[in-house]
């Protein structure tokens, strides 16, 4: 068996800079030195997300429905959000977006895994959690925006799991969180 796994690498940045400050998040600029050359790259200046896969005991998974206005699609996806709040800890804020987006909280939490959504282009990691011993909070938080319309289903997991592999389900985060969470289950 391999042990397969990124490793970090330091660069020598000679030059970072916000060219673009934006509602959500920046774009920096950083000229660095990669071997004998001096590099250029842009890319989304992003504080990190969490997303959190609810399956209740039913093995049914809580999905939203939302308008993601770059793809121009209401694609299902889990609960998640900005790591913005300065100084949260992650499972908290992973728990803050579950109520805020799902009116939902859960009783168990466990660390599915931190993933580089588009390493290319972002820095954003995105830390998914997996939520059971889950129940409705109770209560109904105020959305606005693209939030105002969420609409939520509890799906079976196998379900979610065929739409994924159909190619019918899009989200990347979603389909990491999902993949993980059913793999840890032995499914």
């Amino acid at each position: 068996m391999t042990n397969l796994r990124d490793e970090p690498f330091e660069v020598d940045v000679t030059r970072s800079d916000v060219v673009y400050n934006g509602y959500v998040w920046d774009v920096r600029e950083d000229t660095f030195r990669y071997g004998n050359a001096s590099l250029v790259r842009h890319y989304l200046d992003h504080p990190g997300a969490v997303a959190v896969v609810a399956i209740d005991d039913d093995d049914r998974v809580l999905l939203i429905q939302q308008y993601r206005h770059p793809i121009r699609t209401r694609d299902w996806e889990i609960p998640a959000g900005l790591l913005d709040v300065k100084g949260e800890d992650p499972r908290d804020a992973a728990a803050r977006e579950l109520a805020e987006e799902a009116d939902v909280e859960a009783d168990h939490w466990e660390e599915l895994g931190n993933y580089a959504v588009s390493p290319g282009g972002s820095e954003e990691f995105v830390r998914i959690f997996l939520a059971t011993g889950v129940r409705s909070t109770g209560e109904t938080f105020d959305r606005d925006d693209e939030e105002a319309d969420i609409r939520k289903a509890w799906v079976p997991l196998t379900e979610v799991l065929d739409g994924i592999a159909e190619g019918r389900l899009h989200n990347g985060i979603m389909t990491i969180g999902v993949l993980t969470a059913a793999r840890r289950r032995g499914i």
